[in-house]
């Protein structure tokens, strides 16, 4: 029987109002030499970025890092309250270039030498059982910001950001990292044998839930509990979304990862009710607008998720479904899901007998939509099988 999550919460809409445009009236002018204009962005690195600069000042993608002031950035804040860790070995170690003029790319694109770095905020008593939150596609550690307080009450909460996303390493796919889903399950295993050597419970979003699964599947030893956010579980669900699935196409496809509108603020909203403000849209655009590697990984990953989901989600249903499954599981659905129909979850859940909540005003990123909440069910959920 499904579960209906009581506590009410309100959505509010944003609008914003832009003064009408004027063409003033020009008088006629004589000419005048006219002084070249050098134009520089300053961002919160160690780097200015230059709009005129030469080829080997940047990556060749690289404009204004978000900051529209001086005023202390939403991400930078953001940034201050994670850490980085190092874990799962680079593939290689060959300097990256991009794939359409061949040139060398930035530092943003390139691997670190030896290990990946992951970025990562953590909350909570580091005595305390850890709860490990996994973003969706696409997405950040930032979706978690609202759940992170509730959780560190009672435990150990830590959310990443997956390799390619936020601020963890965007590697140019083939120098290191190709972005593959059997990547993800490896690197996922190396993630968090190094943050934890005792159990932990997994939450996992959307359509990186698959991945998580594998991971789990292999390392049943190493799970308390399993929660899934909206996961891809049916046949239908196996299908990316077209507002997704546009960026594994061959050049539209790396034109529109570049636009951070596209690639962080309609990825996002499209799906449900969330409704994006200003402040959170500047630490979701951040990857996108410091560097085009963010945008190259979002061309690989969606090629992969092509390829690969269908296979995945079948794999995660059987595993789910067998016997031989001990991980306790919950799945929690918000019922406003623009990409992912409700049709067939109960059923599934009836027939693997995992629990079910539902959550009927949160759409496909429940954490966003209703992040305090979800914190509170979270929490239930674990302490009472603990």
């Amino acid at each position: 029987m499904a579960i209906q999550a009581k506590t009410p919460f309100s959505l509010h809409s944003h609008h914003f109002h832009l003064p009408p445009l004027r063409t003033p009236l020009r008088s006629p002018a004589k000419s005048s030499p006219r002084k070249s204009l050098k134009l520089i962005c300053k961002s919160s690195g160690e780097d200015d970025y230059l709009i005129d600069a030469p080829v080997s000042a940047g990556d060749g993608f690289s404009f204004s890092g978000g900051k529209y002031s001086d005023e202390p950035s939403p991400a930078d804040e953001w940034f201050k309250e994670g850490k980085i860790v190092k874990a799962h070995l680079v593939g290689s170690g060959e300097k990256a270039k991009d794939p359409i003029f061949g040139l060398k790319m930035g530092s943003g694109s390139q691997a670190s030498d030896d290990l990946f770095r992951w970025f990562c905020v953590e909350s909570g008593n580091s005595n305390n059982p850890m709860v490990v939150l996994i973003h969706g596609f696409p997405s950040q550690a930032y979706s978690y910001r609202k759940v992170l307080p509730v959780l560190s009450k009672n435990y150990r909460a830590i959310a990443f950001d997956w390799l390619g996303f936020g601020f963890s390493d965007r590697p140019q796919p083939g120098y290191g990292f190709d972005y593959t889903l059997n990547e993800y399950v490896s690197s996922l295993e190396s993630l968090i044998n190094e943050i934890s050597k005792d159990k932990v419970s997994l939450v996992v979003q959307g359509y990186f839930s698959p991945v998580a699964v594998q991971f789990a599947s292999k390392h049943q030893e190493k799970l308390t509990d399993l929660i899934l956010l909206n996961p891809p579980l049916t046949a239908k669900h196996a299908n990316l979304p077209s507002t997704l699935s546009i960026f594994s196409n061959f050049l539209l496809g790396e034109i529109f990862s570049q636009d951070p509108l596209r690639a962080s603020d309609k990825a996002l909203t499209s799906c449900g009710p969330y409704q994006m403000k200003e402040d959170d849209a500047m630490v979701y655009r951040r990857p996108y607008l410091t560097s085009g590697s963010a945008g190259f990984a979002l061309n690989a990953i969606s090629r992969a998720m092509k390829k690969d989901l269908k296979n995945y989600v079948e794999e995660m249903r059987s595993i789910l479904l067998d016997r031989t499954w001990k991980v306790r599981t919950t799945i929690c659905w918000g019922q406003r899901d623009r990409w992912l129909g409700y049709d067939g979850v109960e059923d599934f859940c009836k027939d693997s007998k995992h629990r079910l909540i539902e959550l009927p005003m949160a759409g496909h990123h429940v954490q966003e939509d209703c992040g305090e909440e979800l914190g509170g069910i979270i929490s239930g959920v674990i302490s009472k099988r603990s």
